[in-house]
């Protein structure tokens, strides 16, 4: 995202847990782009992370937000602790719910046209198990985004989420995902940035990729909702069991 915006010209704040790596991220755009980069460094299950992102963002006057954190291990579910599954619900839906409030507001306040653009997953549309946690708080950034597009939208405010499929993140890799059968088409992180961007208040839900569209529509329009449960769940209980 930061690359493609960076690319069009756009002044960025870029917040992030990982110093070293935001500094760098930041040094390679500013050199290639003629662009001004504010960094803040945040850890994003702090319960005031949004006031830090959000003291940057009216300081740069930014009228785009984008939310592209998660956490998302694969992982039993009773294997999981407690306190594993407080970072994960801070930074999935906490941090997520309080900068996309906050953001929105400051731009009603302001009377400022603007955007808010979340990201979720094909993991949201179904329970899933051995990322059950995760795949919740997918559905749940679909569901406050699709609330909101409707919301906003007589503000001036465009509201999207952007469902990705198989993604060649390195989150995703670090899974080490087995195959069986039908391999899931793998998009890069770039496709899927510029197609969310490209459809940012067209739609209030976006699907990247033609296999990801597909398989959404099978599982929501064609299958009963119990099939397609047992179809996804055989899935990844293949790729990961």
């Amino acid at each position: 995202f930061a690359k493609n915006l960076a690319q069009q010209g756009v002044n960025l704040v870029l917040a992030d847990v990982a110093e070293e790596e935001l500094k760098e991220i930041t040094i390679q755009l500013e050199a290639e782009n003629k662009i001004a980069i504010k960094i803040v460094i945040v850890d994003l299950r702090d319960t005031d992370a949004h006031l830090k992102i959000m003291g940057a963002a009216i300081t740069e006057n930014c009228r785009l937000l984008i939310y592209n954190a998660a956490i998302s291990a694969v992982r039993k579910f009773t294997d999981t602790s407690t306190n594993e599954l407080d970072s994960l619900l801070q930074v999935n839906v906490s941090t997520q719910l309080k900068i996309v409030h906050a953001f929105a507001r400051h731009l009603k306040d302001k009377e400022q046209k603007g955007g808010i653009l979340l990201m979720s997953s094909l993991a949201g549309l179904l329970g899933m198990q051995l990322v059950a946690a995760y795949a919740a708080t997918k559905a749940f950034a679909w569901n406050l985004a699709e609330a909101l597009h409707h919301e906003l939208k007589p503000l001036g405010i465009d509201v999207s989420t952007c469902i990705a499929g198989a993604t060649l993140s390195q989150t995703y890799l670090d899974t080490k995902p087995k195959y069986s059968g039908i391999k899931p088409q793998l998009q890069s992180c770039e496709e899927v940035a510029d197609y969310a961007l490209k459809m940012l208040g067209s739609k209030a839900i976006c699907i990247s990729g033609f296999s990801s569209r597909l398989n959404y529509f099978f599982l929501t329009r064609v299958l009963p909702r119990k099939m397609a449960a047992r179809i996804a769940n055989k899935v990844i209980g293949k790729m990961y069991g």
